[in-house]
């Protein structure tokens, strides 16, 4: 469970990639990248690279110094050893 309360930020991006089902974001203000899946994205429109998004985000908090063995050993299976 998380120590801090959550504060929601709205950030935008631009649309960067779009495969079947996913799409990459491109973060303003030079923040990065993300991909999601594209079930995760609201939108009327047919999908477009140049596009711009909105979303509302908060920030990331690490739960705990323990490390989910069965998920590392899923990782390693799928993308190989090289973790």
């Amino acid at each position: 469970m998380a120590k801090y309360t959550d504060k929601i930020i709205y950030m935008e991006g631009i649309i960067v990639e779009v495969h079947d089902g996913a799409v990459g974001i491109d973060l303003k203000g030079r923040l990065g990248y993300m991909k999601i899946p594209m079930r995760m994205l609201i939108t009327d429109y047919e999908i477009k690279v140049g596009q711009e998004v909105g979303f509302n985000m908060s920030f990331i908090e690490q739960l705990g110094p323990e490390v989910n063995e069965k998920y590392v050993s899923n990782i390693r299976h799928t993308h190989g050893d090289n973790t």
